[in-house]
């Protein structure tokens, strides 16, 4: 069963400036709130560089006048991204360490990514959000 809801925020300024257009997203098992033009570095998909990607789980769109909720998710939302590069983070040290026992294990770990240009914003209906 999908239910959307759908809140009108209280802003300062009822013009549409200044307002930008935005979508809480999950990919990875994490949530990233991103909009048009932003990077964003994600879990590493198994997608080529320069490859055109669609993101599918949308759990809120906003455009900081109204905000659409989905359950779980926004019906028709996407996100088109391009994917700009893969990588590696900076590494981490896992230290395991027993007192008295001469138990010492010390090793690194770097968790690999993916850096994606979000470029369109879809929500799947004639209003903006």
């Amino acid at each position: 069963m999908r239910r959307e809801a759908s809140i009108t925020l209280n802003g300062e300024n009822d013009d549409k400036e200044g307002y930008c257009m935005y979508v809480i997203l999950e990919t990875g098992g994490k949530q990233y709130r991103v909009a048009e033009g932003d990077t964003c570095r994600v879990e590493r998909l198994p997608e080529e560089v320069g490859a055109e990607i669609a993101l599918d789980r949308v759990l809120v769109v906003g455009d900081g006048e109204n905000l659409k909720v989905g359950s779980p998710c926004v019906a028709g939302a996407s996100v088109r991204a391009r994917v700009k590069a893969h990588g590696k983070g900076r590494k981490i040290i896992v230290y395991k360490y027993k007192a008295k026992k001469n138990y010492r294990r010390k090793q690194g770990h770097r968790q690999p990514y993916t850096e994606l240009y979000i470029e369109k914003i879809e929500t799947g209906s004639k209003d903006k959000a």
